[in-house]
Parts: structure tokens; sequence; C-alpha cells
């Protein structure tokens, strides 16, 4: 098996050497050139070196996203993806990239990866440079909206801004939505919290329940419940309980463990 140059772009260290620790274990003839942690580096680093033979490369980096890379300058390697999020455009990375994988890297699925760089590079080396990343740029750039930042609501006789992370859940009372905020303070959302789920980044809250969403750090202790169900203690300043299903349990987990 011939010899490729690698390169990795990879913020996190404990992922980086996963990968290459695996790449070593799989492949051990090839070689990784650098290990890269930022888009300002990577664009240096591939402006000052003969473009590798294949890219593994995380989607979301430490100063920016991967298509920031693209619109400094002409990537012709092809690319493998990694990200640690099963987000909803991944079908698209595996018609315009050598493939994704989803981090924590499992060894089979880069052996497979591996093996479909192989097929592709000596089926049609050409494709390999006419990979067109400014489509998936352009794709992620329609598909991938900013999550809500603030609120601007009615204060006095004017009005003021509430940042999100100032936030600790929102709640639902009568069919009114309030924000509680850090200080203990309550502010009359104008949206329902089916709107609010749409608008906030689910890295960051979670639907806990019908009356419930709550944000990561407000979190303050977690607690077995009756068959199955969790209680939570939440918020700083005047604590409450919030009760997730046996249903909605395992997702819970899921989204603090990630």
């Amino acid at each position: 098996m011939n010899s490729l140059s690698l390169l990795i772009i990879e913020d996190e260290q404990p992922n980086a050497n996963r990968l290459l620790r695996l790449l070593q274990m799989i492949r051990p003839n090839h070689e990784v050139l650098a290990v890269l942690g930022t888009v300002s580096e990577s664009i240096e680093w591939l402006k000052t070196h003969p473009q590798p033979q294949l890219i593994f490369m995380d989607i979301r980096l430490a100063d920016g996203i991967c298509f920031d890379i693209f619109s400094q300058l002409s990537v012709s390697s092809p690319i493998i993806f990694t990200t640690a999020y099963d987000e909803y455009m991944m079908s698209a990375f595996k018609v315009n990239s050598i493939d994704y994988l989803l981090k924590p890297i499992d060894t089979d699925e880069l052996t497979q990866a591996l093996d479909k760089f192989d097929r592709l590079h000596h089926a049609s080396p050409a494709r390999e440079a006419s990979v067109l990343y400014t489509e998936l740029l352009d794709l992620y750039r329609k598909q991938t909206k900013p999550y809500r930042q603030r609120f601007l609501l009615p204060y006095r006789d004017g009005y003021t801004t509430v940042n999100v992370q100032d936030i600790e859940y929102f709640f639902s009372e009568s069919k009114i939505t309030f924000a509680c905020l850090k200080t203990g303070e309550q502010s009359m959302i104008p949206y329902t919290l089916e709107e609010l789920e749409v608008e906030l980044d689910p890295v960051r809250f979670f639907r806990a329940n019908r009356q419930y969403i709550i944000q990561v750090y407000c979190i303050q202790s977690i607690h077995n419940y009756f068959n199955g169900k969790l209680k939570v203690i939440a918020g700083k300043q005047e604590p409450i309980e919030i009760i997730i299903s046996k249903e909605k349990a395992p997702s819970f987990k899921q989204w603090l463990n990630q």
C-alpha cells in the first residue's frame, strides 16, 4: 500500500491524539505532516507548504469554521471531515468530500473512510482537484443560521436587552413565558417555549419538559427519581426542581455528555 502525506486540522488535542494513534495502527506507512488547531494556522501552513494528499479536517475550530479556510485559498486536497455533531447537512459532505466521521472517531469507520479514499484515488485521480468545497461553504451558510443571542424587552418607559447567557431557564405559566435570570429576576418573554426551542442553541439549552427549557450551566445537581425519571435541581439564586421523564432521560444524559 502506497504511503500518503496527511494533514490533521483539529483544535482539541485529545481528538487529534486519538486520530494519530488510530492512523499509526491502521496505516503505519502514512506520514502526518502536521497537526493544526486553528483556521489561521491552517491558512498559513497551506500557503507555505505543498498540499498534502489527504486532509482530516474538523468542521468547528477554535477561531471559526473550517470553511473560512476555503474562502482564503484554494484547497485541492481531498478531505475527510470530522465533527462531534451529527448535523443535518452531513449527507452533503459525503457527496462533496471523501467522507465524514463523527467524533470520537471509530476504528472501523476510519478504516472504511481510508478504503473509500483509496478506491476513488485509484479510479479517478483527477476527481480530487474537482471537488467543489466552495459549494459546501455556500450550503453551510444557507442552512446554518445563527442562534439567538439576546432579547429586546420592554422596560419601564423604554426597552432593555437581555443576553441569553444571563438566562438560567425559561418556563411557561398560564400560557405566558418567563425567563429566569442569573440575578433571580424574572422577565416576561413574548415567545412560546416551542418558538424558543428552535431559536436557542441546543448545545446550551434543553427542553426538559412542557414547562421548562434549561441552560446547562444552571444545573446544580441531578438525581434518580421514580420509574426511571430524573430530578434536576436548577438555578443558583432560587433553586427549583425540574422532572425529566423516563422517555426524555436518555436524550438529556446525552446532551450533558457531549
